[in-house]
């Protein structure tokens, strides 16, 4: 930003006092220009510290003779503020304390509001949370129309509220409609879409950001036009009666009661409407303290910390080489995924090999078709999505694959013909060229059995659909080098996804948790409970969606192949119940072909809710009829889950109970305010787990046996998170 400012600007101010985020510079025309950049820190978020520099900041331009305003600008090249420093949150000990922070915070921005001439924020970058609130508090906001530049409340997803204003000051300006979806789904508005909902006043390219910024300072205050009908109808008594009510329920049925700050959002911004903004703020303050010292609030900064630190880890203690070319081999759902994160999220050209045209056609439509629904929704131009299409190739010889960094490869689940690809790869590939396998059950060690470069064979686990799962596990085996691991964790990071380094075993992580999951719901299915009543109560627990929907939408052929491979590497415990076999006997892969446990091909009103399949019920030989409560199925299924997840701690399938929480979240949906299974056992503790599965063996089978690592924890009450108030160290063995 500082580039941008004109030779009106004058010498900045001298001050003797400690260095501050904030400093201050004057025009020649008397605009006073604030300039935010956190020392030391590659993006500003706001520190508690922050309110008395805010403070001194605007005295000092109050002391200005002449002043004619203000405009809030970043020192960082592509970010304005990114929102408020999470550990500060968490080192609040209570309610109280943490309402007192939001207060603070709250003060300051009244002070910006309440300035006696006219301030306006110039936004290029992430504007998120408080940075938004920051914003907010302005009289007027324009923005950049960078890629970069976002805007949006994202507290929700860390089971908070805005705390600082922003419940009672988004409402007025943009409507209560818009405002609550914003807030309780947190998602990021571009800066296109912020003008059309009257969230910035105007949005310019960025080289004349500022100069547009210092315009509007010079046109003084402008009373703000009025909300769109839609808005104002329901602020009306009628219409806010109405909004209130439905909202609410659409956001229970989205949550079961599970994220206590959707409620408290809805409460809050409903008690400014209703009280005024006075006890507006009140409220929000209130609530701000109380959710942060919910369960789910901690959870959910747990995974947020636990994010983070990944991002700054390369997987191995070796830099990664550049990559500035990647291969696919295979042309299916899966290499066509790969290679559209590729292209669209790392930037990066991708070659894509497959035997016949047809199948690099599939691939190149699967993007085309990806881009095509942002081109439609105005996230995305002709010319870049014409751009990003260019990065995509096809071939069905080896021709570009000289010039290939790292291949990765995604071909059916055979074992002689991954060996037989990555023979072909040493053959056509250069000799620093990366193998990495897309295999969701093989090992890797046998994938590079034949190598004559085993140590730059890796596995290179996506979850499907590729673009929207956040997830890969990269799966080096015993020879791969630490080079190649940091290299093609390098890669996952800049195709968007989060990266965990697993030991190469049946299985894996995700998979190896995720199948005694699905098969205690198969024994419940069994039993006699009905489809839909097993996959409500896994919903209402916190998943996405239920076992018996997850198996047809992964393929339930798909889901039963891995099923022999663990038997043989664990034993029994992995077998499928006897009888489940007949699903997949009858053709039934699930949503792909249109045949599973559940209808497809329903249009009209009722095609939104799946229906089950009566006919599988005859096929399974069982009379469907609720015996257990969704608590008591869910807890089958989840305690499973839980048990394995120890075991591969405790074989060093996963680095730490971090990593495993995790790829819970990321790969399977646990539920994220449970903070993944390593959490959750904490939550609940071990010594209740013990005896939890202790119970369920004793009804259920001695599958249900806790593991030996489970009972160890339990005797010594040992824990995997240090509690509250402690360092966080990650439990690992």
């Amino acid at each position: 930003m500082r580039d941008n400012m004109d030779n009106s600007v004058l010498a900045e101010q001298s001050s003797a006092e400690p260095v501050s985020a904030f400093s201050l510079m004057f025009t020649a025309e008397h605009v006073g220009i604030i300039t935010i950049d956190v020392p030391g820190e590659k993006v500003n978020t706001l520190k508690a510290e922050f309110a008395q520099q805010i403070c001194a900041i605007l005295q000092k331009a109050q002391q200005y003779p002449n002043l004619k305003g203000l405009v809030l600008v970043s020192g960082k090249s592509d970010s304005f503020i990114a929102g408020a420093d999470i550990t500060m949150i968490s080192g609040c000990k209570t309610a109280a304390e943490a309402s007192e922070l939001a207060q603070k915070g709250q003060t300051v921005m009244s002070q910006i509001a309440s300035f006696s001439v006219p301030v306006v924020a110039a936004i290029h970058g992430a504007c998120l949370g408080g940075g938004l609130e920051l914003a907010l508090a302005c009289h007027s906001r324009v923005c950049s129309l960078d890629d970069k530049t976002q805007l949006g409340l994202p507290e929700v997803q860390l089971g908070l509220l805005p705390g600082s204003g922003g419940t009672q000051r988004l409402p007025r300006l943009i409507g209560a409609p818009k405002a609550l979806d914003m807030m309780l789904t947190g998602r990021s508005i571009r800066a296109k879409q912020a003008l059309r909902m009257g969230l910035v006043d105007d949005a310019v390219p960025y080289s004349i950001l500022l100069k547009t910024a210092l315009e509007r300072v010079a046109k003084g205050r402008k009373s703000r036009p009025p909300l769109p009908w839609q808005a104002r109808l329901a602020g009306g008594p009628l219409g806010k009666s109405l909004l209130f009510s439905f909202v609410r329920k659409q956001t229970r049925a989205k949550t079961h009661g599970n994220y206590p700050a959707t409620e408290k959002i809805i409460d809050v911004v409903k008690t400014g409407l209703d009280q005024g903004s006075g006890n507006g703020y009140q409220a929000e303050a209130k609530a701000f303290g109380e959710l942060v010292m919910t369960p789910q609030s901690a959870a959910l900064r747990g995974l947020f910390f636990a994010s983070t630190a990944l991002k700054k880890e390369k997987g191995a203690h070796a830099e990664p080489l550049p990559v500035h070319r990647v291969g696919i081999l295979g042309g299916g759902l899966m290499g066509g995924g790969i290679a559209n994160v590729t292209a669209t999220r790392a930037g990066l050209p991708v070659r894509i090999k497959d035997i016949n045209q047809e199948g690099i056609r599939h691939a190149l439509k699967y993007s085309w078709d990806l881009l095509e629904k942002k081109v439609r929704s105005r996230r995305l131009t002709r010319n870049e999505q014409q751009r990003q299409m260019m990065l995509i190739s096809g071939t069905t010889d080896y021709s570009g694959f000289s010039q290939i960094d790292i291949v990765v490869e995604a071909v059916f689940e055979d074992l002689a013909l991954k060996q037989s690809m990555v023979a072909e790869i040493e053959k056509n590939a250069t000799p620093r060229t990366i193998f990495a396998s897309n295999t969701s059950s093989l090992p890797i060690h046998l994938i590079a059995e034949k190598a004559t470069r085993p140590d730059q064979v890796i596995g290179l686990h996506y979850f499907s659909p590729v673009d929207k799962m956040p997830l890969v596990e990269v799966i080096p085996h015993a020879g791969t080098s630490a080079q190649t691991i940091s290299t093609t964790v390098s890669l996952a990071k800049k195709q968007g996804k989060t990266a965990i380094v697993v030991g190469d075993s049946a299985g894996f992580y995700v998979n190896r948790i995720l199948a005694p999951y699905i098969n205690e719901a198969a024994r419940c299915l069994l039993a006699g409970e009905p489809v839909d009543h097993i996959d409500n109560a896994l919903v209402n627990f916190g998943f996405p969606v239920g076992p018996v929907q997850l198996l047809d939408e992964v393929g339930i052929d798909v889901g039963t192949k891995i099923g022999p491979i663990l038997v043989e590497a664990f034993g029994d415990r992995f077998a499928a119940p006897s009888g489940f076999d007949a699903v997949l006997q009858d053709d039934r892969k699930g949503r792909k072909n249109g045949k599973g446990f559940y209808l497809y091909g329903q249009k009209g009103r009722g095609a939104k809710k799946k229906q089950v399949d009566p006919s599988v019920y005859r096929l399974l030989n069982v009379t469907p009829k609720a015996q257990q409560s969704g608590e008591e199925i869910a807890q089958r299924c989840v305690m499973l889950m839980l048990n394995e997840a120890v075991r591969c701690l405790d074989e060093n399938v996963i680095r730490s109970a971090r990593d495993g929480d995790l790829g819970a979240v990321f790969g399977i949906g646990f539920p994220p305010f449970r903070g993944g299974p390593f959490r959750y056992i904490d939550t609940l503790g071990a010594a209740t787990v013990v005896k939890t599965l202790e119970q369920l063996a004793q009804r259920y089978g001695e599958h249900f046996t806790p593991c030996d690592a489970l009972v160890r924890r339990a005797e010594q009450g040992e824990r995997f998170y240090p509690a509250e108030g402690t360092s966080e160290k990650v439990s690992k063995v």
